[in-house]
């Protein structure tokens, strides 16, 4: 990732803007145990207290990343009970990644965060039929047939 992604001006920018990189080698005597650093690339999102909120693993095209992240951050925020935030980063990642592999991820947790916010159930049928319309093949669409039902 050094050689293709990191360099990418359009990553520099996310990363500089929303995270605090730390960069720790792999063999790294205290950290890569305690984070369970097995292979490399392995990128982590942890929170303030340094527990992990999120793994990607493997090799990633900058847009992939960025995606990638963005979705950490997110579902970071859904976690957190942050709704209208972590809606806001799905979001983002439907408008500006739609073929990214993040993204089906993205419209099943952007209508069940709709749904927390609103109790309303049209945002569960929504994600379903976007699922089904748009990424046939993701298994996020088998997570949300129960939604087709509704």
């Amino acid at each position: 990732m050094d050689a293709v992604s990191y360099p990418q001006p359009s990553v520099i920018d996310f990363i500089s803007n929303n995270l605090i990189p730390l960069r720790i080698a792999a063999d790294h005597k205290e950290l890569a145990p305690r984070f369970r650093v097995k292979w490399t690339p392995v990128l982590l999102l942890l929170d303030a207290s340094g527990a992990e909120v999120y793994r990607t693993l493997g090799f990633f095209s900058p847009e992939e990343l960025i995606a990638s992240l963005l979705l950490g951050i997110g579902k970071s925020n859904f976690d957190k009970a942050e709704r209208s935030a972590a809606i806001k980063k799905f979001d983002l990642i439907l408008k500006e990644y739609p073929q990214s592999g993040s993204t089906p991820e993205a419209v099943y947790l952007q209508g069940v965060a709709n749904y927390i916010e609103t109790k309303d159930v049209s945002h569960l049928k929504e994600l379903y039929q976007t699922l089904k319309r748009d990424y046939p093949q993701s298994t996020w669409l088998m997570r949300a047939s129960p939604y087709s039902l509704l």
